[in-house]
C-alpha cells in the first residue's frame, strides 16, 4: 500500500486529476490561509494565549520593572517545553513583545500545513486527498486552547518525518536527525514523541521486525537530559475520572471548537474516509501503524504526565492527522478541491469567531485602565460549564500583568514544570483558581472567592452579573462582561 519513497507514485486512474504541480499549489495555499484567524483579530483568541503573553512579558520585562520583580520569579530550566519562549526572547528584541508572539503563533498554523505537505510530497510527489482531509485537523483542541509549544513541535515532528523519509538510504542520515530529535523535544516532549511514532511506524511497514526499533536510534538524543533529570516536568500521572466516559468523552471532543455539529462529524467523516480507503487498498502503512499507535496511546496515556494537562486529549487529533495522511488516493482534481471544503469551513468557523470574541475581549480590556500598576489581582471567570465551544476568556486575567505588571491568579506557575514562579503568593493563586464553572444562567456568588484573600482587587469576567461580592468591595469600573472591584484589603479608602 503506497509507493517507497526512492520510486514515483502510482499513477492516478482517475482522469481529470491534478498535476503535481496543481496539487502542490493547493496544499500550499491551504497551508498560508491555516494563518487566516491571526490576521482578523486584536487579540488572538486561543484559551491560554494570554498566560503564555504575560509569562514572555516577565520573561523579557521582568528584570526592568520593580513590579514585576517583586511578583514573579522567572527562571530558565533546560526541558522539553521551551519552543515559543525561546523564539520570543530572540525576537521580542527586535519587533517588540507582543509583535513577536503574534507572528510566532501566527506561523505555528502555516507550518503546520506545510509540514503535512513536506511529508506528503516525500511519501508521493503529489498532494492526494489525504493531505487535503488531514488539514481540517490542524485547527485542533490544542490549537485552539494554546498549546502552543506543543503545536510548534508537532509541525517539526512532521517536517522530521519527512526528512527521515527523504534521506532513506544516506549513510548520514543519522547526523541529521540526532539535533533535529533535541530540536523537536526541546520544543515539546509530546512532540518528539509523535515523531518517534512517526518514524517507528514507518521502519515497522517496512521490517516488521526488533530491526524496526533499533532503526529509531538517530531520534535518542533528548533521552540525554531527560536521563539527568532535565525531562521538563514532574507530577502525579492521573488519569481523567471516571475513566472510560474521559476516554470516550476526548474522542468525542476530538477536533471541538466552536461550532458542535461541525467538530463532531468532522472526526466521523475522517474515520469513515480511511475506512474507505482501507477497504480499496489506499491506506497507506507507512502511516497507518503510526496512526493506530497515536490512537491506542489516546487510550493508554494518563490526562496529567510531567506536570502537563491533556496529554492523551492532544494525541486525538494527531492520530486523526496521521490517520487522514495515511490516504494514499489521487482523486479527480474537482474531488480534491472539493474536500478542502471541510477544511474551510471550519477555518470560517473559527475566523468569523475569533474576529468577534477579539473586539469582545478589547472591550472587556478597558476596565485595566483604572488599575494600579503592579496592583495584586484575583481574576475570576465564569464559564458555562455546559458550552460546546471553547471559552477563549478563560486566561484573560492575565492581561493585567502584561499591561499593567499586576500579580494575577491565572498564570501557569507550578514548581517543577513552569518557568515561571510566583514570589507574593501562595501555590493555590495559580491556574485554574481563575475559573468559576457555573450553569447557565447563574449569577455567580463572589463573597467567599478563595483567591481575593491575596488580592487588593478582583476583575471578573463573565455575562450574568454577580449576585454578591466581598464584604467591603467597591466597584471601579465597568464594562460589557467586565468588572473590576477594589477589595477592602487594598487600603485604600473605599
Amino acid at each position: 500500500m503506497g509507493s517507497s519513497p526512492s520510486t514515483p507514485a502510482r499513477p492516478s486512474s482517475q482522469t481529470g486529476a491534478a498535476t503535481p504541480r496543481q496539487s502542490l499549489a493547493l496544499g500550499l495555499t491551504l497551508a498560508v490561509l491555516a494563518m487566516l484567524p491571526f490576521f482578523v483579530s486584536n487579540y488572538p483568541q486561543q484559551g491560554d494565549y494570554a498566560s503564555h503573553l504575560a509569562r514572555y512579558h516577565v520573561m523579557v520585562a521582568g528584570a526592568g520593572s520593580a513590579d514585576l520583580a517583586r511578583h514573579y520569579l522567572f527562571e530558565w530550566q533546560l526541558g522539553g517545553n521551551l519552543g515559543v519562549d525561546l523564539l520570543v526572547a530572540a525576537l521580542a528584541p527586535l519587533l517588540g513583545l507582543e509583535r513577536a508572539a503574534w507572528l510566532i503563533s501566527a506561523l505555528i498554523p502555516g507550518v503546520t500545513g506545510l509540514g503535512l505537505v513536506a511529508a506528503e510530497w516525500t511519501l508521493r510527489r503529489r498532494i492526494g486527498i489525504g493531505a487535503v482531509l488531514a488539514f481540517a485537523t490542524i485547527w485542533s483542541p490544542a490549537m485552539a486552547m494554546g498549546f502552543a509549544n506543543f503545536c510548534l513541535a508537532l509541525a517539526l515532528a512532521l517536517f522530521g518525518f519527512a526528512l527521515w523519509v527523504r534521506l532513506e538510504g544516506k549513510n548520514w542520515r543519522w547526523a541529521a536527525m540526532l539535533p533535529w530529535a533535541l530540536l523537536t523535544w526541546l520544543c515539546h516532549l509530546a512532540g518528539w514523541g509523535v515523531l518517534g511514532v512517526l518514524v517507528a511506524g514507518y521502519e515497522w511497514s517496512r521490517a516488521k521486525s526488533w530491526r524496526s526499533a533499533t532503526a529509531c536510534w538517530p531520534l535518542a538524543l533528548p533521552l540525554v537530559p531527560v536521563l539527568l533529570g532535565q525531562g521538563g516536568g514532574t507530577g502525579v500521572a492521573e488519569y481523567g475520572q471516571p475513566l472510560l466516559s474521559y476516554k470516550l468523552g476526548i474522542w468525542i471532543k476530538a477536533l471541538r471548537d466552536r461550532v458542535f455539529m461541525l467538530d463532531f462529524l468532522t472526526p466521523l467523516l475522517l474515520i469513515l474516509a480511511m475506512l474507505m480507503a482501507a477497504r480499496r487498498g489506499r491506506f497507506d502503512m507507512r502511516l497507518g501503524w503510526a496512526a493506530l499507535a497515536l490512537a491506542g496511546l489516546t487510550l493508554l496515556l494518563p490526562r496529567h504526565l510531567a506536570g502537563g494537562d491533556y496529554a492523551d486529549y492532544r494525541l486525538v487529533a494527531v492520530a486523526l492527522m496521521v490517520g487522514a495522511l495515511a490516504i494514499d488516493w489521487a482523486p479527480p482534481r474537482w474531488l480534491l478541491v472539493g474536500a478542502s471544503a471541510l477544511f474551510l469551513v471550519r477555518l470560517a468557523a473559527t475566523t468569523l469567531a475569533w474576529q468577534a470574541e477579539s473586539r469582545e475581549l478589547d472591550a472587556k480590556l478597558a476596565v485595566l485602565d483604572q488599575l494600579p500598576k503592579g496592583a495584586r489581582v484575583a481574576g475570576v471567570v465564569a464559564v458555562d460549564e455546559t458550552r460546546w465551544a471553547l471559552d477563549p476568556f478563560e486566561h484573560a486575567p492575565s492581561y493585567a500583568a502584561l499591561k499593567r505588571d499586576a500579580l494575577v491568579n491565572s498564570h501557569f506557575a507550578r514548581d517543577g514544570f513552569h518557568l515561571l514562579r510566583l514570589r507574593s503568593a501562595s501555590l493555590e493563586f495559580t491556574d485554574p483558581s481563575q475559573r468559576l464553572l457555573l450553569a447557565p444562567g447563574t449569577a455567580p456568588d463572589l463573597s467567599a472567592f478563595a483567591p481575593a484573600r491575596e488580592a487588593d482587587y478582583l476583575w471578573y469576567l463573565g455575562g450574568a452579573e454577580p449576585s454578591a461580592l466581598p464584604a467591603g468591595a467597591v466597584v471601579v469600573a465597568r464594562a460589557p462582561g467586565s468588572l473590576l472591584l477594589r477589595l477592602a484589603s487594598s487600603g485604600k479608602p473605599n
